[in-house]
């Protein structure tokens, strides 16, 4: 075995939860090193959708923008989802995929867009190559980790089968929903292993001229001999056609080159269009949530913490989401402002959203059923019903955007206000939601009111009368103060009615943009209400020995 290497965090998996795990981190001022099995980035198409939510993320910690909006679908190519008899054939239906038109500009910067994982994780990796404080390794395969009181060693094999130690404070699994950090921790996966059993195969082919007008993203085959999906990840270029097969009766050696060209071409409905099969795998659907999050100094992010039906496009989403609400807490406990009891809260938050969003998943996918149902009628008006019934699994905006944490980092209040659906997005500064979005101008330039929001400490938000509550705080909390009128202008005043505060008000963020505490408006002592919430939110030692002190004078 070759001598131990050391890092601060260790993390299994270069998905897209690893590598934002990683950037953010590295933004934090954070080393850590991303073994990966893989000897690189994904290849074959796998996700698609990147909803605003974990674009908002991409764009806090940094990323090229211009990059993602580049390497998407054209909205114009992917807004629809359709149902066909063949791919050639007649049209039974369509709905809109999402919203990404400019109207969802007034609710996030950065709306919905179809950006396929193989062209997504090359630049995320690109960007964490240039943080100086990140290793990425390829071809590393995690073998196995031991904890004790100070951190955790993990064997792991390298180049030349060779076999090294690493020495990390954590470990963070992202390695997918096999998992081996989840298995070796003992954490069962709660739920549904198998709904339903694919053939999923990787096509080469311009199908553009193929659906001429009849653009989508999704296309549900439903001929006899040609039930399936196709997946257009680029209508010129790259498909994916899914077919549901029996592990239990059929055999995957069964599906050769031959084979899926055959299905495809009954698919298709045609047989003058050329494609090439790149690669066939299979992959079974299930809907499960890690029984805890959390063991030890190991700590689960995306599919190695859930695994949903794809039936919603969450489950890439939902893991960048974890990265972000994990990793500051992380940072918060590396940098001492906070205890380890900090990441307790982490599951408490992320497990609740990941169940939802496995249940909204799994509805979704069983309502689709409604549609092959009404196919076996024969009745146009019936089978047109069907297809409306799945509206809401294509708009789901108040889902992406509308979670919120219901206990944590953060202090809870009451609210009789409505709150966010599936499909509607109501915005909301109640403590755990994320902080609504509005366009505001600073230094004379339009910008989103999340980009006012300081992503490696807390913001305190205040009302134009409330620079009270810029001198309250001396502790060691790191704290930026945004002042609206000051700092920021809101010629409307819509962030300000967003934000649910009087003049004198205050509202108190977490570096991943959630809120943590509201006052609607003044208090009689800020220095006291402030070192008592932050000693709350953020229970230390050293924190809770501030409204002591407080007391005291």
């Amino acid at each position: 075995m070759s001598r131990s290497h050391e890092t601060p965090v260790l993390i299994v998996g270069a998905g897209p939860a690893g590598l934002t795990a990683a950037l953010l981190l590295s933004r934090l001022g954070i080393a850590s090193r991303v073994v990966e099995r893989r000897t690189s980035p994904q290849s074959a198409p796998a996700a698609h959708v990147v909803n605003a939510r974990t674009f908002e993320i991409f764009r806090a910690a940094g990323v090229d923008m211009k990059a993602l909006a580049a390497a998407a679908q054209n909205p114009a190519d992917a807004g629809h989802v359709l149902w066909m008899t063949t791919l050639a054939g007649e049209e039974l239906g369509r709905l809109p995929y999402e919203r990404q038109g400019d109207d969802v500009l007034a609710l996030t910067p950065t709306p919905l867009r179809n950006l396929s994982q193989h062209r997504l994780e090359p630049i995320l990796l690109e960007e964490v190559r240039r943080c100086a404080n990140v290793d990425v390794a390829y071809g590393q395969e995690w073998l196995e980790s031991a904890q004790d009181a100070s951190g955790v060693t993990s064997r792991i094999r390298g180049f030349n089968d060779r076999v090294y130690e690493l020495r990390s404070h954590w470990l963070v699994a992202a390695d997918g929903a096999g998992s081996p950090v989840r298995r070796s921790l003992g954490i069962a996966p709660l739920g549904p292993d198998r709904l339903q059993s694919f053939v999923m195969m990787h096509l080469e082919a311009d199908l553009r001229p193929l659906v001429g007008e009849r653009r989508g993203v999704l296309y549900w085959t439903t001929a006899p001999g040609a039930i399936g999906t196709f997946v257009a990840h680029d209508l010129a270029s790259t498909w994916v056609y899914m077919h549901p097969w029996d592990p239990d009766t059929e055999s995957a050696a069964d599906y050769t080159a031959a084979t899926c060209a055959d299905i495809v071409r009954r698919a298709l409905g045609t047989d003058a269009v050329p494609f090439t099969v790149r690669t066939v795998r299979t992959w079974t659907m299930s809907a499960q949530v890690a029984e805890r999050y959390r063991d030890g100094r190991a700590l689960l992010v995306g599919d190695a913490a859930h695994r949903f039906p794809p039936t919603g496009g969450l489950g890439l989403n939902t893991g960048v989401q974890d990265a972000h609400n994990l990793v500051w807490k992380l940072a918060a406990v590396e940098t001492g402002w906070a205890d380890e009891s900090l990441l307790d809260t982490y599951e408490l938050e992320r497990r609740p959203v990941a169940q939802r969003n496995a249940d909204v998943s799994l509805a979704n996918a069983m309502r689709l059923g409604e549609v092959y149902q009404a196919l076996a009628t024969g009745e146009r008006a019936q089978i047109a019903a069907a297809i409306a019934n799945q509206a809401e699994h294509f708009d789901m905006l108040g889902l992406q955007l509308g979670f919120t944490y219901g206990g944590g980092a953060l202090l809870a209040e009451g609210s009789d206000l409505p709150t966010s659906t599936v499909r509607n997005y109501v915005p909301s500064a109640r403590p755990g939601s994320r902080v609504p979005h509005a366009w505001v101008r600073r230094n004379g330039a339009r910008v989103s009111s999340l980009d006012v929001l300081a992503y490696d400490r807390f913001t305190l938000i205040t009302g134009p009368a409330g620079r009270a509550w810029t001198k309250a705080h001396d502790g060691p909390v790191p704290l930026a103060c945004v002042v609206i009128g000051r700092d920021v202008a809101d010629d409307d005043g819509r962030w300000m009615a967003l934000l649910g505060i009087e003049p004198t008000g205050a509202v108190l963020v977490r570096p991943d943009q959630h809120v943590a505490w509201r006052a609607p408006r003044a208090v009689a002592d800020p220095a006291a209400t402030l070192a008592h919430v932050l000693a709350r939110v953020l229970p230390s030692q050293q924190l809770e020995e501030e409204p002591r002190r407080e007391a005291a004078r």
